[in-house]
């Protein structure tokens, strides 16, 4: 059977993360958006994985992301709550803050802590592995120069997306997530992105740990699903202040200080992968198709120009879930004609989606990017001052 999984979302105990989000909101949220299996998030936390405990039997794997001590954020799943107890004692003694974040610091690199969670059965590989604040290409050149030993698959976050990630070398063997992070359960952000994997079925925790685990480790991913990189936050080199766009020579040139406002620069996913490639893309062949999507809600509100939390959209929403039982199905299977007796508008803008007509004005520098349906071209920085005069 075929199940939709997204594995990395966070709870409530997580920093900047929305105060609803305990596993029963979790389950229900991610049903309706097509989800048939759940990271829980944040399993090292005390208080949350007691909660967990409770729904061990529901549709859902124990999932965590920690930051080492080189930044770098590393995606873990875990094999049994009995493992995720063994690994917060493990860690107790190289974090200070692990009783009380969901996404907790440990004073450790990426080798000893991959040396930990195998010990423990568990599965390890770099979140979000390009964006310019906490990744494994921010802080190395090299995924082997942070664990030393192959990971056993790489999150390719918001920003990014298979072709992208296959321009670099070193990744050509090894398994892609596309994941959500999702820090609310919103309808444009809990399975914004997610995978398609091949199961011999769905249980609770320890039976989810062991289908994930065969598909990671045989080639069992049959399509990662995912946002058009354009429309991540981090896609192009930006500042982090104004969001202004600049080409990654300019901003070499301006020393990654934004010459409009003062504020800093920050390197785009695109440009970091361009400095990491061989200047081609080479898919393996076990890669499987990469599948641009974007959230029903953020459909219906570009259609209408109404905003995503706006009584309109979140009504409009429900109606189609009502119909089509979860948003997966209504973005990707549901015929257009039927779609049209709900709302023609709508209808018309998934069949454009689906077509490739709607166009992305490129995220960057903490900004998303923004939907149109006409093309759109980047507004690059233009020097209105020179660069001895902004240095005065």
């Amino acid at each position: 059977m075929i199940a939709n999984v997204d594995l990395h979302i966070h709870s409530r105990f997580s920093g900047g993360t929305s105060k609803d989000m305990n596993i029963e909101n979790i389950l229900k949220y991610g049903k309706l958006k097509g989800l048939n299996i759940i990271g829980t998030g944040d399993c090292t936390h005390p208080e949350y994985l007691k909660e967990i405990k409770e729904y061990k039997d529901r549709e859902l794997i124990l999932t965590t992301e920690i930051e080492d001590k080189d930044r770098v954020h590393h995606l873990i799943l875990l094999p049994s709550i009995s493992k995720a107890e063994e690994l917060r004692e493990s860690l107790k003694k190289f974090s200070k803050n692990i009783d009380t974040e969901g996404r907790p610091k440990v004073n450790i690199g990426g080798k000893e802590l991959l040396e930990i969670v195998k010990e423990i059965g568990g599965l390890i590989g770099p979140a979000h592995s390009f964006t310019p604040w906490t990744s494994v290409y921010k802080s190395f050149n090299s995924i082997y120069e942070c664990y030393e030993k192959k990971p056993d698959f790489v999150e390719l976050g918001l920003s990014a997306d298979t072709d992208m990630a296959d321009m670099v070398p070193e990744l050509r063997d090894l398994p892609f997530l596309s994941n959500s992070d999702a820090h609310s359960y919103h309808l444009h952000r809990l399975g914004r992105e997610f995978n398609q994997i091949e199961v011999d079925y769905i249980g609770g925790i320890e039976d989810n740990f062991e289908e994930i685990k065969k598909a990671i480790k045989h080639n069992k991913i049959i399509a990662n699903y995912g946002l058009d990189p354009k429309l991540g936050k981090y896609h192009l080199t930006a500042c982090s202040k104004c969001h202004t766009r600049f080409k990654l020579e300019d901003a070499k040139k301006y020393h990654w200080k934004c010459p409009r406002c003062g504020g800093s620069i920050k390197k785009g996913v695109l440009s970091r992968v361009e400095e990491l490639s061989d200047g081609k893309i080479e898919h393996p062949k076990f890669r499987p198709p990469y599948y641009r999507i974007i959230p029903l809600a953020e459909i219906i509100s570009l259609t209408l120009n109404k905003g995503i939390f706006t009584k309109t959209v979140q009504s409009l929403w429900k109606e189609f879930i009502k119909k089509y039982g979860n948003e997966i199905e209504v973005l990707i299977n549901a015929n257009i004609e039927e779609l049209s007796k709900i709302n023609p508008k709508v209808a018309e803008t998934i069949k454009r989606f689906r077509e490739g007509r709607i166009y992305i004005y490129p995220g960057g520098g903490g900004e998303y990017g923004k939907i149109s349906f006409k093309p759109q071209k980047v507004d690059w920085y233009k020097e209105e001052i020179t660069l001895d005069r902004w240095l005065k």
